[in-house]
């Protein structure tokens, strides 16, 4: 199990901070890579004619070590919805087709199908959210279910963001692939702590952004494409998109075929020097730990919760259906709508969503984290 890592980062004992799956605290480290940056930007003649180049190559293979791709099948995004809208230009969903999504999923890999549904001619199908948790279940039961339209599309996050329900892909993955339908896995709260190996889930698209779980910045995402969707037509049009479009070049429009693998996808500026380098050493710090270390240490931290929580009257998932990671507490008789003040005035943060309470523990909590938690929250919330 991975031990505590609050050394690394700039928390003091007295908060306790149990919201990663908002946004994580930065590293000290990724913090000093951003200040220099900012420095570099300060006095951009002293920047090496090949920095950014660099810098963004480097973000690349980071991400790419996350989630068992090669490099040149991961291109460099803003956001998930920017991925997810590319997903969209790439691939055709025919009319009278479905695309299968989750109830109150996150708004990414939704909204891009809703608003194309009316004027593809096909249908978006919402899987409800289950009683008894099990997302894997109702979304097997919704790709199998017979006499409907063909499944062209499964758009999904792999853990659910309200509930910290965890999704069985490789069992959806292998589903989905049985009806001849797409994937496009939006794994913001899974990349980085459980394992994820993409050769072989073999998904259409995955995508993750690197201000939660994987200790960066803002502004910072990127997405996995299968070899067999590189030769779209990417989002926007752009230099770096193209084989050779360069100033420093004595002709500037010299091949403007796309670029090879994923790197057609990167958005436009992609030279974020600042917070590529920042995005690049938070994911090399979770790859360098490791993804069984990480979640041993999350697990026991949310089984510890869901021990001292277990009188106090407030619903969990099982553990068999939820991520080791998030912790979503249920009211059966509704959340008082003060209660995330009443914690974050003893310092203690946890995020209201969706009628539960999320609770979400990174590598920089530990014992003491919880204790405080259940004390305070039994004082306020009973």
């Amino acid at each position: 199990m991975l031990p505590c890592q609050r050394d690394l980062f700039d928390i003091p004992r007295d908060i306790c901070f149990l919201n990663a799956a908002s946004w994580s605290p930065l590293p000290l480290a990724v913090q000093e890579a951003g200040r220099a940056a900012v420095a570099r930007k300060g006095q951009p003649w002293k920047l090496p004619p090949d920095f950014q180049s660099q810098q963004y190559e480097r973000a690349r293979r980071a991400a790419a070590s996350l989630i068992g791709a090669d490099p040149v099948d991961v291109a460099l995004i803003p956001s998930v919805g920017y991925g997810v809208s590319t997903a969209g230009k790439v691939l055709a969903v025919p009319a009278g087709n479905r695309v299968l999504v989750l109830q109150d999923d996150h708004s990414s890999p939704v909204l891009e199908w809703v608003s194309r549904a009316r004027d593809g001619a096909f249908s978006v199908e919402t899987v409800h959210q289950p009683q008894d948790g099990d997302w894997t279940s109702a979304v097997l039961a919704a790709i199998d279910r017979p006499n409907t339209s063909a499944l062209a599309l499964v758009s999904i996050s792999s853990v659910h963001w309200s509930d910290g329900g965890a999704l069985d892909m490789p069992r959806i993955a292998a589903a989905a692939k049985r009806q001849g339908a797409a994937l496009l896995v939006d794994a913001t709260h899974d990349a980085g702590v459980r394992r994820i190996d993409v050769k072989t889930l073999d998904p259409d698209f995955l995508i993750f952004p690197t201000y939660k779980w994987v200790l960066g910045p803002y502004g910072r995402a990127f997405m996995y494409v299968a070899k067999r969707h590189q030769d779209g037509v990417p989002l926007e049009q752009s230099a770096p998109a193209r084989k050779s479009v360069s100033a420093e070049d004595t002709v500037y429009f010299r091949n403007l075929e796309y670029q090879d693998g994923a790197r057609r996808y990167d958005m436009g500026e992609r030279d974020h020097f600042i917070s590529m380098e920042m995005a690049a050493i938070g994911m090399e710090m979770m790859a360098g730990w490791g993804n069984e270390p990480i979640v041993a240490r999350l697990a026991m931290l949310t089984d510890r919760l869901t021990e001292e929580l277990a009188n106090t009257g407030v619903q969990v998932l099982d553990k068999k259906v939820r991520a080791p990671h998030v912790l979503s507490l249920a009211f059966p008789k509704g959340m008082p709508t003060d209660l995330p003040k009443k914690l974050a005035a003893e310092n203690v943060y946890a995020a209201p969503r969706l009628g539960r309470l999320r609770i979400s523990p990174h590598v920089y909590n530990d014992e003491a984290d919880v204790d405080r938690f259940v004390e305070v929250f039994k004082r306020v919330a009973l």
